[in-house]
């Protein structure tokens, strides 16, 4: 069972997997634990990870990154349409109102939505794990955003079905990190709680989590974020100075040009790094545009003035979390930074103005969510056995379910089933009562981020049917799974049958156990919540309000029993009815384009293994074409005449030409073709220099084997002489005709030129090597006879 943890950044993404000795970060191809998350569309195939990064300087327009930014959000969402502008690639409204990206492939034009791309991002990241694991990868963890909604986590669980993975966990990012930090913690204390205050500034986001630790145990007091506040905001204020700078004395207007934006986005970022450690920094490009060198210089004070507005916006979050955990900052005993971003010194100032204390790095910056996710797994996992440490994690939004009474016009009614910070899992339980199908919505509320689409989905219960005809009772169960995904599991409508007689105390007992049982909420964390009519006038026309968490409904209650009495009193005996639940999940992608999104990846995927191996074999035509051309010139020069050896030249080049012309793109089984027309002329040349370099030590092996065989025949030692004298002449017999053999083949082979084909081989003086010592080994190796000693009484002897 495979156990992995992925990390998914806007910019790159990082393998971490589960040993026996702990976490390690998985390599790629090209020996880096950083990936990036990039896909970029050729004319014959996809180039995913550090293909995908080195093929996008030559074709921006149809490399796509930073898909995390596109999962689950409508195309008219304005924070959308501000990254929009800075995409090369382009992006077009789809017919549900979510964007579409289209690209050139395979000769035409196609589109791609989010879950697609990061489909095929995961696909790449999972062959990763694979080759690093020598084994099958299906579950795993995958960290997301804690502000991901509803319909984005949903997405990642569908990009996850496309790649061929099975997520055990979604697992908040904040959560990772505090994860990675505590569980190697062992000065945990018993009852203070530790509170840790995790400031992660990523590529395109910030997240400011607090935690209190005790020991064996994490609690997420709070969740805070800017989802646009990154790496990349500082990466931009660089670019439109610079951009502004070059136009005004280079007279170049980069915007004009996808591949120089794309050129100078990447030297702003390097140039960002160096700023983080040194006061000034040089921007050196050569040819960025109309053949055009262009240098610049900033100072760290110039580049802290034009990120200002970025700047200003660090504290918000801060201060948001920090509320929202109900603490000071002298509560607050440590603070960890982590992410790609927040090697950005003026962040670092700020964060210690804000807490009073200085930042602590104690984690790899990078790696630690990709470490807490793999850890989760091995958690999740049967496979490994962790040490035991409790994960509490907060839902960082408010659940609301809001539904319509029977009567007519009447206002929605709704009640909070999940609060803030309620636990992950949970389970909770509602009572309706209802004559007709009626619909439940499942919204969110009080989020304080206007980018969150409110309505998450709405779920029709129904048909039933009451016996009676009178109100039919109906409990429902909304489930927050351990993914962060709502969904109401099931329905069961209640009746009452005739009252039945109890004949003893044990019928009872069993009866109401088995209710009580029924009846619970299967998760720990769930409680029932009785939606109970009001007693108005709305009664009688299916009205129903919320009553507290925790409420009973009076007609559940279990029956106090007498255990001495032989009969107890009658009592009703209820029966359920499973009720259909049908579920409209907004902006979900149905069943039906699942399977369909599953059969295309394959079919890419097919697709993409047949160029390589195309290209594979090319190269390998290539190759050949190359050595053997030295090969004529060098050692190959004695085995083969000038005519062949001319012949063979023109051949090559012939080959040579056809490669970078006609044969530029070929199939698979015309370059398998082409290399052995090719092999069939160059292997007697091949085989010959082998033979030559090969014959002069089977030579010395088989006279080796004569002569130890021929000595030992006519030996005189003591370990020889049982051994009969026509068996030792069979022996001298059969060495004297293998050096007759080897001295004729020999003389022969001596008298041919090297370029002729050999007549002394290494397989035949190998074999008769062999059968020399087959024949001779037996008997030169025959043990002794037995002798009978005489056994004696040492006593009378002496």
């Amino acid at each position: 069972m495979s156990v992995v943890g992925f990390d998914l950044g806007n910019e790159s993404c990082i393998v971490a997997v589960a040993r026996q000795r702990g976490i390690d970060v998985v390599l790629n191809e090209e020996s880096k634990r950083e990936t990036p998350a990039i896909v970029c569309f050729g004319d014959k195939q996809r180039f995913i990870g550090t293909a995908g990064s080195a093929s996008s300087t030559m074709n921006p327009k149809n490399s796509i990154s930073q898909i995390k930014r596109l999962l689950g959000r409508k195309f008219s969402d304005p924070e959308l349409q501000n990254d929009l502008a800075v995409f090369p690639f382009r992006v077009t409204e789809g017919p549900d109102g979510f964007p579409l990206v289209r690209v050139r492939f395979l000769g035409e034009e196609r589109t791609f939505t989010p879950t697609q791309l990061l489909a095929m991002v995961l696909s790449n990241l999972k062959g990763i794990a694979e080759g690093n694991l020598n084994a099958a990868v299906v579950d795993c963890c995958i960290g997301i955003p804690v502000y991901f909604s509803d319909l984005q986590r949903r997405a990642v669980l569908d990009a996850a079905t496309i790649a061929g993975l099975r997520p055990l966990r979604l697992f908040h990012e904040t959560t990772a990190t505090a994860l990675a930090y505590g569980i190697y913690k062992t000065d945990l204390p018993e009852h203070d709680q530790l509170n840790v205050a995790f400031v992660d500034v990523g590529h395109a986001s910030m997240q400011v989590s607090i935690v209190g630790y005790k020991k064996g145990q994490l609690k997420m007091l709070s969740h805070a974020y800017d989802r646009s506040l990154g790496g990349r905001d500082f990466d931009e204020a660089l670019f439109k100075h610079f951009a502004a700078k070059f136009k005004e004395e280079y007279k170049i207007d980069v915007y004009q040009n996808a591949r120089a934006c794309l050129r100078l986005r990447v030297a702003c970022e390097k140039l960002k790094k160096v700023l983080s450690a040194n006061p000034e920094a040089p921007l050196n490009i050569e040819c960025l545009m109309d053949e055009k060198d262009v240098r610049g210089f900033i100072k760290r004070e110039e580049f802290e003035q034009i990120s200002a507005p970025v700047l200003e916006r660090v504290k918000g979050p801060l201060e948001k979390a920090l509320a929202e955990a109900g603490l000071t900052t002298e509560n607050v005993h440590f603070v960890e930074v982590v992410g790609s971003g927040s090697r950005v010194p003026a962040i670092i100032k700020i964060i210690t103005g804000f807490f009073g204390k200085e930042p602590r790095r104690t984690m790899n910056a990078s790696e630690c969510v990709a470490r807490g996710c793999a850890l989760q797994c091995a958690i999740l996992s049967p496979t490994f056995k962790v040490r035991e440490f409790q994960v509490n994690d907060g839902f960082p939004f408010s659940i609301v379910l809001s539904w319509k009474s029977d009567s007519q016009n009447s206002a929605p009614q709704h009640t909070v089933v999940f609060p803030k910070g309620n636990a992950i899992p949970s389970v909770k339980a509602l009572t309706f009562y209802r004559s007709s199908t009626f619909e439940v919505d499942v919204l969110y509320v009080d989020t304080g981020d206007s980018q969150i689409q409110q309505k998450i989905s709405t779920y029709t219960i129904g048909p039933f049917q009451p016996s009676k005809g009178e109100k039919a009772k109906l409990k429902v169960k909304i489930r927050l799974n351990i993914h962060g995904i709502v969904t109401v599991d099931s329905a069961m409508m209640l009746e009452e049958d005739v009252e039945v007689p109890v004949s003893s105390v044990n019928e009872a007992l069993k009866d109401a156990t088995r209710m009580d049982t029924d009846d619970a909420p299967s998760d720990p964390s769930g409680t029932d919540v009785n939606m109970q009519e009001p007693k108005s006038a709305d009664t009688t026309e299916g009205g129903a309000t919320a009553a507290e968490n925790g409420a009973q409904d009076p007609e559940e209650k279990s029956v106090p029993m007498e255990t001495d009495a032989k009969v107890e009193p009658s009592k009703k005996k209820v029966k359920k009815i499973s009720v259909p639940v049908n579920e409209l999940v907004y902006g979900a992608l149905p069943a039906a384009e699942l399977e369909k999104a599953v059969e295309k990846e394959y079919e890419m995927a097919l697709q993409d293994r047949v160029m390589e191996e195309t290209k594979e074999k090319k190269n390998a035509v290539e190759a050949y074409v190359y050595d053997m051309r030295n090969k004529l010139y060098d050692k190959y020069n004695d085995f083969v005449t000038p005519e062949e050896k001319e012949a063979l030249i023109a051949r090559l080049q012939e080959v040579e030409d056809w490669l970078y012309e006609d044969g530029e793109d070929e199939t698979k089984g015309v370059y398998i073709a082409k290399l052995e027309e090719l092999k069939k002329i160059g292997d007697p040349i091949e085989a010959r220099y082998k033979e030559w370099t090969e014959r002069g030590s089977a030579v010395d092996q088989l006279v080796y084997c004569i002569n130890s065989f021929r000595e030992a025949a006519l030996s005189n030692d003591q370990k020889f002489e049982h051994i009969d004298i026509s068996e030792k002449q069979k022996v001298i017999n059969e060495c004297s005709e293998a050096e007759n053999w080897l001295r004729e083949r020999k003389q022969q082979q001596d008298a041919l030129p090297k370029f002729a084909n050999p007549v002394l081989l290494v397989s035949d003086l190998k074999k008769k090597a062999e059968t020399l010592d087959r024949f001779c080994k037996p008997i030169m190796t025959k043990p002794k006879a037995a002798t009978k000693r005489c056994r004696c009484n040492w006593r009378a002897r002496k």
